[in-house]
């Protein structure tokens, strides 16, 4: 007796195995505001950096300038004084010691040392003897052949150092620290050549370098912040367009997944109701027809039966991995380890673990799902693995998904083989969620995928 399947309803629902067990929804992107504001952190914090780095050279530079300038401004104080003060009461007395002469320049001096300008005064003669000095006891004490210029002092200009006063002749200066120390040519009435020299406290130096640092500072300071606002808007929109670009493409990622989804539908669809249900019809009539056939024929058509119902179990295989198990039912634990049922029933040793840690929503959830199902599916058809393991944890602030096989593996320094669209799948399922994937293999050792889903993307979605 023949039996007759009725033709499925075309225009009825799918049957609830076959519908998606998630919407194919993206999740939402960061703030705009958000992104732009970390922008221009990072962009000021920058230049803060660069501004730093820029002003301790600055700075030595501006207290360099500012030192050669004073000790240029004390040399030509040290001139004027050595040239129209002391020179004229340079007399052949005091250079022979005369008490008179010596008490006059005294006098004469006395000002200057009392308001702390000068620290010490001495005046030398070719020979290196000290014939006049404020320190009384330093006159007529002789220092041996002197190492000034003698070209340059005779022409009546000078030469100043700032320096730590530690010769022989310094015994009363070296207690005094750096010392502005200042050689004057200097050439008297009776046409003797000496040397008049004068010791200025460093604090002259220091007031001078902090007058031109505090007044250079501000300009400088001003220009650089000027600056960094004039760079600041462009700073802005280029982070606008980066930002713009990256949802952009999130956005033709998600609709790459989606349209995958709905294509996937349609196709199963198509073969639950036509293929299928046409070959299941095929299959009862075979069976009906071996019933009533006669003998010599009943084996042929047992043997065709038999092709038929191994054709039917794999089309209906294929069918329930077009889609994950349902997350609604059975959650996603679950769901993990029923995705891994193909492969056990395969003899293949499994293992499934969700973290209890993992808090995910509910399209993280079907990403992960998504992934691990192209993974299971690419180690199904490629890796010829004994044991897979999968697990969804968290590690370092993120939700890691790792998917392990020991199958043939592949050389990941060169891409993915030819033919394996799944891993690239897999990778826009990801960029889609804003999960960074990495696929690890070697040839004969096995693969590993590992998808990352940082913490901001789940606080940002959630």
């Amino acid at each position: 007796m023949r039996r007759v399947l009725p033709r499925p309803d075309r225009t009825a629902p799918p049957p609830a195995d076959l519908l998606p067990a998630w919407p194919p929804a993206a999740p939402p992107p960061a703030s705009d505001r958000s992104e732009v504001r970390s922008a221009v952190r990072r962009f000021l914090l920058a230049g803060l950096v660069v501004l730093l780095v820029a002003a301790l050279p600055a700075s030595w530079w501006i207290r360099a300038v500012a030192e050669e300038h004073a000790v240029d401004q004390v040399l030509r104080i040290t001139q004027r004084l050595a040239h129209y003060a002391v020179a004229p009461l340079i007399t052949d007395d005091l250079l022979a010691g005369g008490a008179a002469a010596t008490a006059q320049l005294d006098v004469r001096l006395q000002p200057w040392l009392d308001d702390g300008t000068i620290h010490r005064i001495k005046i030398w003669d070719q020979d290196g003897t000290i014939v006049y000095s404020d320190e009384h006891e330093l006159i007529g004490q002789n220092f041996g052949p002197v190492s000034w210029d003698s070209a340059l002092l005779a022409r009546g200009e000078g030469v100043a150092t700032v320096e730590h006063q530690e010769g022989t002749e310094n015994a009363h200066e070296v207690e005094a620290g750096r010392l502005v120390e200042v050689y004057v040519g200097l050439v008297p009435a009776n046409g003797e050549q000496l040397v008049f020299e004068a010791y200025y406290d460093d604090a002259i130096v220091q007031q001078e370098q902090r007058s031109v640092l505090m007044g250079m500072a501000p300009a400088i300071l001003l220009i650089m912040v000027l600056l960094q606002l004039a760079q600041l808007a462009p700073a802005v929109g280029l982070a606008r367009r980066i930002q713009a670009h990256r949802q952009a493409r999130a956005q033709l990622l998600q609709h790459a997944v989606d349209a995958a989804e709905l294509e996937r539908v349609r196709v199963a669809r198509d073969l639950h109701d036509d293929v299928i249900q046409d070959l299941a019809g095929l299959s009862y009539a075979l069976e009906a027809q071996e019933m009533t056939a006669p003998v010599e024929q009943r084996g042929m058509l047992g043997r065709t039966r038999s092709i038929l119902q191994g054709s039917l179990r794999t089309l209906r295989g294929i069918t329930t991995a077009l889609y994950s198990p349902d997350l609604l039912t059975l959650g996603l634990a679950q769901a993990m380890a029923r995705l891994a049922d193909p492969l056990a029933q395969r003899g293949i040793d499994t293992s499934a673990q969700v973290d209890p840690a993992v808090l995910l929503t509910p399209e993280q959830e079907a990403m992960f799902l998504k992934v691990a199902r192209e993974a299971l599916a690419n180690i199904s058809k490629h890796a010829h693995a004994s044991t897979v393991t999968l697990h969804l944890g968290v590690e370092h602030g993120a939700t890691v998904l790792t998917v392990s096989d020991d199958g043939t593996g592949f050389d990941g320094s060169r891409g993915s083989p030819e033919g394996h669209l799944g891993l690239r799948i897999m990778r826009d399922i990801a960029d889609a969620a804003g999960a960074a994937l990495e696929i690890r293999s070697r040839p004969g050792v096995g693969t590993t995928v590992l998808v990352a889903l940082p913490h901001d993307a789940l606080t940002s979605s959630s």
